[in-house]
């Protein structure tokens, strides 16, 4: 099969902007690979802290009356 030189030339365009379409695709799923273990890591965080804060609420709850503030 015999090609004249604009077809091969448009090939040729084609097959460097495909290389270069794989290599971006590549870059964005190790990003998104890198965020979702972050958000995972956040999460678990997030967790830890909210069950502290339940913790030191239930342990306070005790110390402080259930009364109205001053400015009612």
């Amino acid at each position: 099969m015999i090609m004249d030189a604009e077809t091969e030339e448009k090939i040729i365009v084609l097959e460097t902007k495909l290389a270069y379409m794989e290599d971006f695709v590549g870059q964005l799923q190790e990003v998104s690979v890198e965020h979702t273990q972050t958000i995972e890591v956040l999460r678990k965080e997030n967790q830890l802290l909210a069950q502290k804060v339940r913790d030191l609420s239930e342990l306070m709850e005790g110390d402080v009356p259930n009364r109205k503030p001053p400015h009612y």
